[in-house]
């Protein structure tokens, strides 16, 4: 697979932090959800309608590194590069950084598979081309 980082950009929203005036702790899932989402479009994967054609992409195990911490009006990116974990299973490692000062916030491994309608891991023809295996 060729090595490629994509990034987005967001801004931190009021209501997404807590008493503490900083972003809650949870609300980084959904940075890291977002950009991934966003990754599979920009490589020409639609999640929605992966998932219609009964390919459901799914989240197997999270691992999160908290560094730091966003608040209020603070702008971020988020980066994501895909790997392969095992044969039937896929990694998505994210990292978000503060901008402008690049201030690492979160690191993250997000590992998954596809299920198919019968509920069973496998690798659609989609995931493998991204992957470059033949």
């Amino acid at each position: 697979m060729e090595e490629f980082t994509f990034k987005h950009e967001m801004d931190v929203r009021d209501y997404e932090c807590d008493m503490q005036g900083i972003v809650n702790n949870s609300v980084y899932q959904n940075y890291l959800e977002h950009t991934r989402h966003q990754y599979l479009k920009a490589i020409n994967l639609d999640f929605a309608d992966l998932t219609a054609r009964g390919i459901n992409l799914v989240v197997k195990r999270i691992e999160i590194d908290y560094q730091s911490s966003l608040k209020s009006g603070d702008k971020f990116v988020v980066d994501v590069k895909m790997e392969r974990i095992s044969p039937l299973r896929f990694g998505f490692r994210q990292n978000i950084y503060r901008l402008p000062d690049q201030k690492l916030i979160v690191s993250a491994l997000v590992i998954g598979t596809s299920i198919n309608e019968k509920g069973r891991p496998f690798l659609p023809d989609e995931l493998v081309k991204v992957f470059g295996i033949e």
